[in-house]
């Protein structure tokens, strides 16, 4: 029974909302005289929370319309929850937000406080609401999982081991032994993830629960907490399903299978990880429908767009793309791979892995393993009489040497780097060990590319006005301040988003070497007298192209100042 206090009754009898009678008549017919009076009509939950919450001063808060923080959760122990009736809400640095019935209980709050080891703020609700709230997030995720099974269309999967070939599972899991739920819940996973638009799915097992995250437009979000009791079965079906060791549970595996999906093939690569508590999972998600046609549809700027088409129609040379993992390199690339792919073109890709399939393109996939490096495969294929080489990235001197004299003898070379901006990319390339005059010699252009959100149209709210000063120091030009007008994500989104964002879309910044950039290499000028020269030229920055955007609506300020913050 959850205890209530004396000053609780007190109050509600001084307030004339019960009698005394009627509070034994409650008391004495359910758990809690509160959820017994409030059921049965006779104390109205307004009238409840405005009593508590003026003599209290804590306030109140309907738990139907909040989801509390998992990390929360974590702080104080389940069965601390239950017993004392408090639901943690959200954690914010040393403050953590707890929902308790009785205000008036300091007892319980100090309990709460050293328990927690932070400061708690209480905020008010009544015990069934609660309770109801407790059983909602603890009950192993069953219940959700049970209903959320039942909307698994398994006819909208079509999924294959192995991407060579034809033969299809049988998504019932009918006949091979294996735990039915856990292949509707994989099911149910990846179709989510599907209609969500994900780039990727994590699987990871906690103490008590499985914790599943989608990574939509960048940012990790929760998507829904199975029981960990099925976390053994899952990940075997994603096991069988990649064509991997089932046994193995203590090393690291990689695999891929593919999903037929609204009549288009999906490409999923699947990687296991032992950790604490078992293994986790992760899936990235490969859409050839995703993969723009051509560069115009990328969304760069003009500069941008005429550096990059007027590198690429060369007949020799090497063309770049740097950025971080996940900044959309291979999407740029295969961008400019369609842009020059004709059919009097040889087109041959080095990638690990393959990530699209292109029609009319050789495409080779790296595997150290049987002795096919980025440096071993580009030395065969440039034996292939090839126009054009895509490289999936120059990892090592080896691979940039081996590029480098290709793009000098006759061939133009596509590849990645991993460098925060485009001039960084001319060191990067020296200090690797590659001589300054090969370098100016074979690069045409290095393009730097981040992916910002987009702003939701429906839901977007006005930025407050910023000060001249403050905008100019960000990078805005002084003639763009008057009638600017920035705008910001609404928190609390809308149908058509997620938090006020739908969408990416791409940033980009060129250098295209010119005579004078060329001599400058060559001579060992340092990043930032390239960068201020071809600055000097017209270069448009990461950080221009951001702001750009954020002028006309299309991001944040937020979202721009994150993904340039390196600019």
């Amino acid at each position: 029974m959850v205890r209530i206090s004396g000053k609780i009754r007190r109050l509600l009898i001084d307030a004339e909302l019960i009698d005394a009678e009627e509070w034994e008549t409650a008391r004495d017919a359910g758990s809690s005289p509160v959820d017994a009076l409030i059921e049965s009509g006779r104390l109205p939950e307004i009238a409840l929370f405005e009593a508590l919450g003026g003599a209290s001063g804590v306030v109140p808060i309907c738990l139907e319309r909040v989801n509390p923080d998992p990390a929360a959760l974590d702080v104080l122990p389940r069965e601390t929850l239950f017993e004392h009736c408090v639901l943690p809400l959200v954690r914010n640095g040393d403050v953590l937000t707890v929902a308790v019935a009785d205000p008036f209980d300091l007892l319980l709050l100090d309990d709460l406080n050293i328990i927690a080891g932070c400061k708690v703020r209480p905020v008010l609700s009544h015990p069934a609401a609660i309770r109801e709230a407790l059983e909602k997030v603890f009950d192993d995720g069953k219940a959700q999982v049970d209903e959320l099974l039942d909307q698994v269309n398994d006819a909208d999967l079509e999924i294959q081991e192995n991407v060579d070939q034809d033969a299809s599972v049988d998504l019932s899991g009918a006949g091979s032994g294996e735990d039915v739920p856990a292949v509707k819940l994989a099911n149910l996973i990846l179709l989510r993830a599907l209609r969500e638009k994900a780039s990727d799915i994590h699987i990871e097992p906690g103490e008590k629960n499985l914790r599943i995250r989608l990574r939509i437009d960048g940012r990790l979000v929760e998507a829904m907490r199975p029981p960990k009791s099925i976390l053994s079965a899952l990940i075997s079906r994603l096991k069988i399903m990649a064509s991997l060791d089932i046994a193995e549970r203590f090393s690291p595996q990689d695999g891929k299978f593919q999903i037929r999906y609204e009549g288009r093939a999906i490409d999923f690569r699947l990687s296991t990880l032992p950790v604490v508590g078992g293994e986790k999972a992760v899936m990235r998600i490969l859409d050839s429908s995703g993969v723009a046609h051509s560069l115009e549809k990328l969304g760069y700027e003009p500069k941008c767009l005429a550096d990059m088409q007027k590198a690429i129609a060369a007949s020799y040379g090497m063309v770049l793309v740097t950025g971080p993992t996940g900044s959309g390199k291979s999407t740029t690339l295969y961008a400019s791979v369609k842009e020059v792919a004709t059919p009097e073109i040889n087109v041959v890709t080095v990638e690990d892995p393959v990530e699209y399939r292109m029609d009319g393109i050789n495409q080779v996939p790296v595997n150290p393993k049987r002795g096919m490096t980025f440096a071993g495969a580009l030395r065969s294929i440039l034996r292939q009489d090839p126009d054009v080489v895509l490289v999936g990235e120059i990892r090592d001197v080896e691979t940039a040497e081996i590029g480098i004299k290709a793009a000098l003898t006759g061939h133009l070379v596509l590849s990645t780097l991993h460098t925060n901006d485009a001039a960084g990319a001319i060191t990067r390339l020296i200090d690797m060990g590659i001589d300054p005059f090969m370098v100016s010699s074979s690069l045409l252009c290095v393009a730097a590319q981040r992916l910002a959100r987009v702003l939701c149209p429906n839901c977007r709210v006005p930025l407050e006005p910023l000060p001249d000063a403050k905008l100019i120091e960000l990078g805005f030009l002084e003639e763009e301040l008057e009638g600017l007008e920035l705008w910001a994500p609404n928190p609390a989104g809308c149908a058509r988003c997620s938090g006020g964002y739908k969408g990416r879309f791409a940033i980009l910044e060129t250098l295209y070497l010119d005579a004078t950039i060329k001599r400058m290499v060559v001579e060992g000028a340092s990043v930032h007298e390239i960068k201020s020269e071809a600055i000097n030229q017209g270069m448009v920055t990461l950080r221009r192209a951001g702001l750009m955007n954020a002028k006309r609506g299309k991001s944040s300020l937020e979202e721009v100042l994150r993904v340039t913050m390196a600019d």
